[in-house]
């Protein structure tokens, strides 16, 4: 096993040599991966890989067998329930479905994590509110029921209350999943801003090829319970890796391809706000 080099700043996440299976199979065989303060890792993979189980590994809801879960320079995997409690405030999770409390409001939806951990006032927290719904795009919903929302709104309304304690790492199960193609490239401009603007850790799991090329810093292909590859996406669609093109193009992205490798630059271009990239031979 190779040990992480604790004389450099520390991650915001590290697992390192990560083991772990569930009924004799085998998810996680050895896993190890680095992701740096302040980035947007996706964690791409075929469903059933083990993407989810990986993110419960940062918050402590799931153990591994062997191996260590570091969580900014901390390792996790020996804490006790009560001293994962400051970690799992860092650390937000926006749920695949959203998971908003179908009972309240937009406002009580968001205001439920700072009532739980926190002393504001409702004064306070009404504000609070307000300023994360204005940062996800919905301002003045707060009263509406989920039920009067549509899919992407719900998903903006967790996102809200994933940020309501501007926590340092933020974590999202297959954010797009459920979307038509409109609503997903909002959640994708959505996540891309919010990075920008909190300079949090955002880890994101997805088996959404569009999603990850919008969005990502660097991509981890989680395959057969290691990481075969971790890189950027223009890296990823140039064929740096055999099982890892073959993916993209069960997808239905050119992986190893020239086109590939433009498509991959002008869209990570524009979705920072650059200029787009033309194939040889076009005018600019």
């Amino acid at each position: 096993m190779t040990m992480p080099d604790r004389s450099a700043p520390p991650p915001a996440v590290e697992f390192v040599d990560v083991r772990k299976s569930f009924g004799g199979r085998t998810v996680l065989s050895g896993a190890s991966l680095r992701v740096e303060k302040g980035e947007t890792m996706v964690v791409l993979g075929p469903s059933g890989t083990g993407k989810s189980v990986l993110l419960r590994h940062i918050n402590g809801l799931t153990k591994p067998e062997a191996g260590q879960v570091f969580v900014e320079g901390q390792d996790i995997v020996p804490l006790s329930e009560e001293d994962l409690v400051p970690i799992r405030l860092k650390v937000s999770m926006l749920f695949q479905g959203g998971a908003l409390f179908d009972s309240m409001n937009v406002h009580d939806n968001i205001a439920f994590p700072m009532r739980e951990h926190t002393e504001m006032t409702e004064e306070e927290i009404r504000h609070r509110v307000a300023e994360k719904l204005e940062m996800v795009g919905l301002p003045g919903i707060r009263k509406k029921m989920p039920a009067e929302l549509s899919g992407g709104m719900r998903k903006r309304v967790a996102l809200a209350r994933s940020i309501a304690l501007d926590p340092a790492i933020i974590l999202f199960d297959e954010p797009t999943t459920g979307l038509d193609p409109v609503n997903a490239e909002k959640i994708n401009e959505l996540i891309d801003d919010l990075n920008e603007r909190l300079k949090a850790t955002f880890v994101v799991v997805t088996h959404d090829i569009v999603s990850a090329r919008a969005i990502s810093d660097r991509v981890a292909f989680l395959h057969a319970g290691l990481f075969e590859f971790v890189g950027t996406f223009d890296e990823a669609a140039r064929g740096a890796h055999p099982i890892l093109s073959d993916f993209f193009r069960s997808c239905g992205f050119p992986a190893g391809t020239e086109t590939a490798s433009i498509a991959a630059s002008a869209v990570s271009a524009l979705s920072r706000g650059g200029a787009p990239v033309n194939p040889p031979g076009d005018a600019p």
